[in-house]
C-alpha cells in the first residue's frame, strides 16, 4: 500500500450505477487533467470552424473568365460553411453605369441559388456595390 500512495494512485469508482459497482485503481489528479485538455481541444476545434465573411472584389468591366474564377472560389467558401460577401467597386465614370453592376451581381446571385441565398441583396454604397451570400 505504501508504493501506491506515492505513486500518486486512487480507487476512484467508474460506474456507481452498475450492479456491482465499478472501480479502478488510477492516478486521478492525472486524469482529471486529461478530461480538461479533451474538453479545450474540443473547444478549440469548434471555434476554428465558426462561418467567417470571406469577400471577393470585383469591378464592373471583370472579364468573363475572371469572373468565373472568382465564383469558382466563393463556391470553395460557400461549401466551408462561409459567408462570401462580393463588392464591386466604381471609379470616376463607371459611377454613371450603376446598371451594370446591379446586373453583375444578380447574374451571380442566380448563378449561386443552388449553394447560397441572398442574405443582404445587391446596394449601393459610395462607390461600391455589395452583395452578400451564406451557404443554404
Amino acid at each position: 500500500m505504501g508504493k501506491a500512495r506515492e505513486a500518486g494512485l486512487d480507487l476512484v469508482e467508474v460506474s456507481p450505477t452498475s450492479d456491482p459497482p465499478v472501480c479502478r485503481i488510477m492516478d486521478y489528479g492525472k486524469w482529471l487533467y486529461e478530461q480538461k485538455r479533451k474538453v479545450r481541444e474540443g473547444r478549440k476545434k469548434s471555434q476554428h470552424h465558426t462561418a467567417t465573411l470571406k469577400e471577393i472584389r470585383l469591378r464592373p468591366e471583370t472579364d468573363k473568365h475572371d469572373l468565373a474564377i472568382k465564383l469558382d472560389h466563393a463556391r470553395a467558401f460557400l461549401d466551408k460553411g462561409h459567408k462570401v460577401q462580393f463588392t464591386m467597386f466604381f471609379r470616376g465614370r463607371q459611377m454613371l453605369h450603376q446598371d451594370k453592376g446591379y446586373r453583375i451581381l444578380n447574374e451571380i446571385a442566380e448563378s449561386m441559388e443552388d449553394l447560397a441565398k441572398v442574405e443582404r441583396p445587391s446596394r449601393m454604397a459610395h462607390r461600391r456595390m455589395t452583395l452578400l451570400l451564406v451557404p443554404k
